[in-house]
């Protein structure tokens, strides 16, 4: 998290905002009202330093080097007008030399399979990054996992855009972002079912260990979509505490919905705060249904019991 003193609340007039880079969020330190939930990926600067001398040198060297690229932007770019840096035309010889380079230029980009189809990929994360508030860690992880498959010849005979939100949201659980199979889905226009297939087929192919979803960062995303106060956010989180560091955890979490286990415990802290929340209300906030809340309180009620026997 990085603070930021350039944004005041609208709510309580602070100027202590912070920026959450995981959730894309930035967020008011002092009443914890989210002032934006997207935020912008700051431009890096165009110089690089390798070492202690460099840093004081600042050459510059152009935009950095990005997975995210179909060319991972090492490419040249000759412009089609017969001008220089100044705006005036150019020599008739340096003009043939120039044609004949980006002759030259446009045959060596864009005429593989394997450019065109990073092309067609890139450009759909790109517009997944601006749907779902990816942060440039997840883009790049996302890119790497793309660009392993397609050397693992994954793509052939499969749809691009199953392909890639299979990759964002195994990018997602990696980094511990909370994101559902259903906001992908909302996000890319592609079945869940088409998205489960392809994540167990990078899964598998791939030999990547997934870790485990944490119900705690679940909790923040159902309150907010539920508008359910601090407090009971914060109950919410002291009850998902006690729970995940007894020795039953596994007995409790293991094979079942983090989104739902989430829901479950926010559900109950409405009922200690006296928060006026139904379980329709609380299901539609966290995207699963009430049988599941239903069912999860049931699980929660019989260990209780159990463990005060």
């Amino acid at each position: 998290m990085q603070r930021s003193s350039s944004v005041i609340c609208s709510l309580c007039k602070s100027d202590l905002i912070i920026t959450d880079s995981e959730s894309a969020e930035v967020i008011c330190g002092k009443c914890g009202m989210i002032i934006l939930d997207k935020i912008q990926e700051s431009d890096r600067p165009e110089w690089r330093a390798f070492n202690s001398e460099e840093v004081n040198k600042k050459n510059r060297s152009g935009t950095p080097i990005s997975l995210a690229y179909h060319d991972m932007g090492l490419s040249t770019v000759i412009d089609k007008a017969n001008r220089d840096a100044s705006g005036h035309k150019i020599n008739a010889s340096v003009h043939s030399t120039m044609k004949r380079l980006r002759a030259w230029d446009f045959r060596t980009k864009e005429h593989t399979s394997t450019d065109k189809n990073l092309m067609l990929a890139f450009n759909e994360l790109d517009i997944l990054k601006d749907k779902l508030g990816l942060s440039y860690a997840i883009v790049e992880k996302t890119a790497y996992i793309y660009r392993k498959s397609q050397a693992r010849g994954l793509t052939k005979g499969r749809t691009t855009n199953a392909l890639l939100a299979a990759s964002v949201y195994l990018a997602c659980r990696e980094m511990g972002i909370p994101r559902t199979l259903k906001d992908i889905t909302a996000a890319s226009n592609v079945s869940r079912k088409t998205i489960s297939r392809m994540y167990r087929l990078l899964v598998f192919d791939l030999d990547l260990k997934i870790p485990l979803a944490d119900p705690m960062k679940c909790i923040a995303k159902v309150a907010n979509n539920a508008n359910l106060t601090e407090k009971t956010k914060r109950k919410a989180m002291s009850i998902m505490n006690d729970l995940t560091t007894t020795e039953n955890e596994i007995l409790l979490s293991a094979g079942k919905d983090p989104m739902g286990f989430a829901a479950t415990i926010l559900y109950m802290s409405c009922l200690k705060t006296g928060e006026e929340r139904t379980q329709s209300q609380i299901a539609h906030a966290s995207g699963v249904t009430e049988v599941t809340i239903r069912n999860r309180c049931k699980d929660l009620k019989n260990y209780l019991r159990s463990e005060s026997t």
